[in-house]
């Protein structure tokens, strides 16, 4: 839950305090200190500002999310949960922007990992759907459709009411 430059501050006051602890010759302390900047470089690779992002991202603060992930130099580092969040900001600022290639890429791989609930998997598998409506790509945006029904009973009413209207455009276009 830390930027990357409050991380470094962080991880930096600690190996002050570890210098100081093995300066005083308390070994246990400086061992935990050591522990801290341990935890500190581990939640850098896989858990990164996720959390921060995904503030900025429900607060459709884009640009701010954009640069917080943006400070994530290997996604592929992340953990299984961290990624699909990830994934899923980025197609959402992708759409945002207008970057429908981009915000597809991103979906599709948000789409498999896990995600918060079933309804966010489902709308990631939507925003296929739709970006390849758009597309005319309607064999893909078929095959996504039935992936999102096959979620049947746990997909809230708001999230069946758009499958149904995807399902009639899909069908009126490809007629």
């Amino acid at each position: 839950m830390f930027t990357n430059k409050a991380r470094i501050l962080v991880a930096a006051a600690f190996t002050l305090l570890m210098a100081f602890f093995i300066y005083k010759q308390t070994y246990e302390l400086a061992a935990v200190a050591l522990l801290f900047i341990g935890l500190l470089i581990w939640g850098y690779f896989k858990e990164g500002p996720i959390i921060l992002a995904a503030k900025q991202f429900h607060l459709k603060d884009y640009h701010k999310a954009e640069e917080l992930l943006l400070q994530i130099n290997r996604p592929d580092w992340l953990s299984r949960k961290r990624r699909g969040f990830y994934e899923f900001m980025m197609g959402g600022i992708s759409l945002h922007k207008q970057e429908f290639a981009a915000a597809e890429q991103h979906y599709e791989q948000a789409a498999q990992y896990p995600l918060r609930s079933v309804n966010d998997h489902v709308a990631a598998l939507v925003h296929i759907v739709n970006i390849s409506i758009r597309q005319g790509n309607y064999d893909k945006a078929e095959a996504y459709l039935q992936l999102a029904e096959n979620k049947g009973d746990n997909i809230s009413a708001k999230m069946r009411e758009v499958i149904t209207k995807l399902e009639k455009e899909l069908a009126a276009r490809k007629n």
